[in-house]
């Protein structure tokens, strides 16, 4: 057994992660930065370099997402792209996304899959980047195939 302070200090370590950000190849740096900004309500981390920028960080609500342009012979690999069961490229957990695919869907975003339950006891929605990268929507419920439940509304007053 290690000592009381050893102890301690791994937990805090362990519990000291706040965030994590998945870092996309893109074709083009500023139409997947505008796509973000104007489609899903992202804001402008930063970019770069200033004389050349390829890289970039977006941010809404605390999760953020690096993107990176390489080379024009190095292409963007969305997961569902090398294979069909391994949809999701991030899954963003959100505590209404309700409101969240309303105003997704004002600002023009590409939906994969509408407000529904897009996998079991996950209530939410998919969209596709201006890359083809697939981000999951969601929050966890249960209640579904109940009839007369908050989701079978939901789903009927969505579609």
């Amino acid at each position: 057994l290690a000592p009381a302070s050893t102890q301690d200090r791994s937990t805090q370590v362990n519990g000291n992660l706040a965030s994590i950000s998945p870092f996309f190849i893109v074709r083009d740096l500023q139409v997947s930065i505008a796509y973000y900004v104007e489609r899903l309500g992202f804001q402008l981390d930063f970019q770069g370099p200033d004389d050349d920028p390829y890289y970039a960080g977006v941010r809404r609500d605390g999760i953020g997402i690096m993107l990176k342009a390489i080379l024009p012979d190095v292409l963007t690999q969305p997961n569902h792209t090398r294979h069909e069961w391994a949809r999701w490229d991030a899954y963003i957990y959100t505590l209404d996304p309700d409101t969240l695919f309303d105003e997704f869907r004002e600002r023009g975003a590409s939906f994969v899959k509408p407000l529904s339950f897009i996998d079991d006891g996950l209530w939410g929605f998919e969209v596709t980047d201006a890359d083809g990268y697939v981000l999951a929507f969601f929050r966890l419920r249960h209640d579904e195939g109940i009839p007369g439940s908050a989701a079978g509304e939901d789903s009927a007053n969505r579609s």
